[in-house]
């Protein structure tokens, strides 16, 4: 399984038509890309841990899509739905970090 990771922070001022045709390319995306396997959207709650001190920026929201394997990443990036909702997010984040990880069920083996 491959995750697609980002965590990002709205532009400040980002309108509420900006905003909704941002969670409509989201919602395009996760309906028209047949690759998507799981998705997960979601914004950061705080519990007064001490690692919470140590974080040097604040991403307000997180999102997680997960595939099947490389390939599918591959198409997600490819698809035409992909490349409208990448506009849309890059004019309304302020700041955002990517990565993708390949994710193993339990506990993870050492590998060879």
């Amino acid at each position: 399984m491959i995750a697609h990771v980002v965590l990002f922070s709205p532009r400040a001022g980002l309108g509420s038509a900006e905003r909704d045709a941002l969670v409509a390319a989201f919602e395009t995306a996760l309906r028209d890309i047949p690759s998507i396997r799981h998705a997960r959207l979601g914004r950061r709650v705080t519990t007064g841990r001490q690692y919470e001190q140590r974080m040097s920026v604040d991403y307000q929201y997180a999102a997680v899509l997960e595939f099947d394997d490389l390939e599918g990443l591959q198409a997600y990036f490819a698809h035409p739905a992909h490349e409208q909702l990448a506009s849309r997010f890059l004019t309304a984040s302020e700041r955002a970090l990517m990565y993708d990880f390949e994710w193993t069920e339990g506990v993870p083996r050492p590998r060879d």
